[in-house]
């Protein structure tokens, strides 16, 4: 494009013949043209043009070329223009300080700041706001001492900026002191202060907060709305993203992100789903960010097919995108179709990260891949990655599976990190599954020892001496259980049915069609009779008689939600539960059963992975 296409239409021409002007466009006209420009080679041809015509040291047209240098990415040529700027002023300081921090180039922002100071300009408000946009709270605090003295730390731009910056820092309780004495505040500052609150954990402040408002954009609800998802709440998240559907502000791609991170966590298809359809119809960009959570909310809730369909159709793929779809195939049990897209990855050049090797250790430990998962372990090395606690679990639980109980043990021992309950919990498993007493004994003591038992491990112990018929051991864990003040982590089981969910915990009588449900459950317990069902009643924990026993395995939360699915969805329809803890054997063995007896896919997600029990098997091979 010629460099005189610029000036197509009519330009400002000045009216005196003498001055540099001439003949030329007007300085308003090109600073018009500067913020017009769309495109890298427009721009460049602008700034071509004021060098010849000796304008490149005009200190306005500079700001300007700056600026759109900055925002069409180009920030080299912006740094450029800036160091040919004679005399710069602090607004062509604060500039390239703001063009940097955008570019999350922090440090050398400060490095520019400093060199301001040391010119003797002073910062002014819009210095000091984009300053404290992403620094740490270090150079907070310093920068507050000096917005303080210079009479700025009043202005509500600086004020936001400071609440931001204490809030990122955890400083919560000063950032609230800011906030509170602002001398006014805008919804930019309350905004603030409710991601601050959100993002710390701190959700019942923040809701308060947000409760009190008379306007809220799109941000405003985005922070409550993710602040609840992030912090284990995503019931009230996804009742708060259907209030936001009801008012006047439209959900963005933050939004769908944020609401389908709760349904992830929940496991709520058919909620999933009706996101994914409003998407499609409010024509909301689905970019890698909300293509990726697509596929980790179908993933978890169950639906593989549906997470992969997206996949495909994602153009714009990034490693946590890859990440995420790995990691579905491995919690599903789907080894092979895990290691064949980890392969693909590679060969189009993205870096595997920590998260990828996870997936793929997980697969590997799903398909009992023991050799295959001692060199995926080793690789890590050639991407620099240090293993962490999830990496070595998925070895254990690899390990374990094998039988290689002893070697695994060892494994633990001579790790470079500290271990975790989690961890010796896999082994402990691992332990139940082979009936190693001995070593499960000496897990547990050094468990007790180190303050590290938990209720999960407790059980663990509790279920190995039952097996074995060590009724003695099964009575010193229950003593020890309550001279330690630990309490079993009570089970619950959710299945959502027409875009509702319904929990049950074990014996619960509270929902509505109780009485229907434990008619099925009857009806159940027949045909498990009639198929040659017996009861694993050494699992339960409490000193009761065998029908006792019987009559608490048989109201364990998993089966009344089976159940209630059963007399809920139509014949042929798979049931999808999700359940907060391991399922123990008795419940696994059942839903086997109920998967042949009744002709019907069941798919159950526990704490560790998901189970797909179809025809009387189950994905897991039994090894969970």
């Amino acid at each position: 494009m010629a460099g005189t296409s610029f000036f197509s239409s009519p330009p400002l021409y000045t009216t005196s013949t003498t001055s540099k002007y001439s003949h030329s466009p007007s300085p308003d006209r090109l600073k018009f043209l500067i913020d017009k420009s769309k495109n890298i080679r427009q721009l460049l041809q602008i700034h071509a043009f004021l060098i010849r015509n000796g304008l490149e040291s005009d200190p306005v047209l500079n700001f300007r070329l700056q600026q759109s240098y900055s925002s069409l990415g180009h920030l080299q040529h912006s740094v450029t223009v800036f160091k040919r700027t004679h005399s710069p002023t602090v607004f062509s300081y604060t500039a390239i300080i703001h063009n940097h921090v955008i570019n999350d180039l922090y440090e050398q922002a400060f490095v520019l700041y400093i060199q301001m100071l040391t010119q003797n300009i002073e910062p002014n408000a819009f210095t000091f706001s984009s300053m404290l946009k992403t620094c740490p709270l270090e150079s907070g605090n310093a920068l507050h001492c000096q917005a303080l003295k210079l009479g700025y730390e009043s202005d509500t731009y600086v004020r936001t900026a400071l609440v931001d910056v204490y809030a990122r820092g955890s400083d919560i309780v000063s950032a609230r002191k800011l906030f509170d004495t602002m001398p006014e505040r805008s919804l930019v500052s309350l905004t603030t202060m409710i991601t601050g609150y959100a993002k710390n954990g701190h959700v019942q402040e923040a809701r308060e907060l947000f409760d009190g408002m008379e306007d809220r954009d799109a941000v405003c609800w985005n922070a409550m709305i993710d602040g609840y998802s992030q912090h284990g709440r995503p019931n009230e998240a996804l009742i708060l993203f259907r209030k936001m559907l009801l008012s006047k502000v439209k959900p963005n791609e933050v939004t769908v992100v944020a609401a389908l991170s709760a349904c992830a966590q929940m496991g709520v298809l058919e909620s999933g789903r009706w996101i994914h359809a409003y998407v499609k119809s409010n024509r909301i960009q689905v970019n890698k960010h909300v293509g990726t959570a697509f596929i980790d909310m179908y993933s978890k809730s169950g639906s593989l097919e549906d997470a992969r369909m997206v996949f495909d159709q994602m153009r714009d793929k990034d490693v946590i995108t890859w990440n995420s779809m790995i990691v579905g195939y491995a919690m599903h049990g789907f080894s092979l179709e895990a290691l064949q897209l980890f392969n693909e990855m590679c060969k189009l050049g993205l870096q595997p990260t920590d998260i990828t090797f996870i997936g793929i250790l997980s697969a590997c430990a799903n398909a009992g891949l023991l050799s295959e998962g001692w060199t995926y372990f080793q690789l890590m090395e050639k991407y620099l990655i240090e293993p962490k606690i999830e990496h070595y679990g998925c070895m254990v639980n690899l390990l374990g599976r094998a039988g290689q109980l002893e070697k695994a043990y060892e494994f633990v021992k001579s790790m470079k990190i500290d271990s975790d309950p989690i961890l010796w919990g896999t082994l402990l498993t691992a332990c139940r599954i082979h009936g190693d007493l001995r070593l499960a004994e000496k897990i547990m003591e050094f468990l007790v020892e180190q303050d590290l038992a938990t209720s999960g491990t407790y059980v663990l112990l509790s279920n190995i001496y039952a097996a074995s018929g060590d009724w003695d051991g099964v009575a010193k864990v229950r003593a020890l259980m309550k001279r330690s003040g630990v309490d079993k982590e009570p089970g619950c089981s959710s299945i959502e049915v027409n875009n509702k969910v319904h929990e049950f915990l074990a014996g619960d009588m509270k929902h509505p069609k109780s009485k229907e449900i434990y008619i099925m459950l009857e009806e159940m317990n027949k045909w498990l009779e009639a198929h040659g069902y017996l009861p694993q009643t050494d699992i339960v924990l409490h000193n009761l008689g065998e029908v006792e026993k019987q009559q608490t395995l048989a109201v364990h939360s998993e089966r009344l939600a089976i159940a209630y699915g059963l007399i809920s969805t139509q014949a042929g329809t798979t049931i999808k539960i999700v359940k907060n803890l391991r399922v123990c054997p008795d419940c696994h063995a059942v839903t086997k059963l109920i998967s042949k007896i009744t002709g019907r896919k069941i798919i159950v997600r526990d704490r560790n992975r998901f189970h797909h029990f179809v025809d009387g098997s189950c994905s897991c091979g039994d090894f969970w």
